[in-house]
């Protein structure tokens, strides 16, 4: 196994130190994730500056952790599920929509479930969902946008959950006490 450093501000590189500084300042830790994702500054930047462009888009908080948080444990992810619950939880995204995300079966709210189903299925195809797909997200209250920034949301997490795949990111103190596993979760 390849072992990837895990940077801090005062070991990264000159170009990577501004961006951990950044990210520190914005979510308040030296993130494993950040520190992992220093060791090619280019990643680093573009998941940040990512993240704050997904952050602008037209969805809730709730609709962006939904995203999220899909493709998280699609893509079996420990490490995010456990940020992104700890996020949910400090964004006060509804306790039921956090269950059924971390174990993979349907919210109660049919809206927000017709948004899980097509992050579902935009995972799970590759970004090739049928017609019928798409008008079914439209047809639940969501808009030619919400398709896309769904795709938006993939994109990120393709970053960082396959960063932590390759570089096996140790899950952070602050994320500990939301520890997930593949096993917590009922779908594939």
């Amino acid at each position: 196994m390849v072992d990837f450093t895990t940077y801090k501000i005062d070991t990264a590189s000159e170009e990577a130190k501004p961006l951990l500084k950044s990210a520190k300042q914005a979510f308040g830790l030296e993130a494993n994730l950040f520190g992992k994702m220093a060791e090619a500054p280019a990643l680093l930047e573009g998941y940040l500056t990512l993240a704050n462009i997904f952050d602008k888009s037209n969805l809730s908080e709730t609709e962006r952790q939904i995203i999220l948080m899909t493709n998280n444990r699609l893509n079996g992810c420990t490490y995010c599920m456990a940020a992104h619950t700890t996020i949910s939880q400090m964004k006060k995204v509804p306790q039921d929509v956090i269950d059924a995300l971390r174990a993979g079966t349907a919210i109660a709210d049919p809206k927000l479930e017709a948004l899980r189903t097509f992050a579902v299925t935009v995972n799970e195809t590759r970004g090739w969902p049928s017609d019928e797909q798409v008008s079914a997200l439209i047809a639940a209250g969501y808009s030619r946008q919400t398709v896309l920034e769904v795709i938006l949301g993939t994109s990120l997490k393709v970053m960082s959950n396959y960063t932590n795949h390759i570089t096996h990111t140790d899950v952070d103190d602050a994320f500990k006490a939301n520890v997930w596993s593949s096993e917590d979760s009922t779908a594939a």
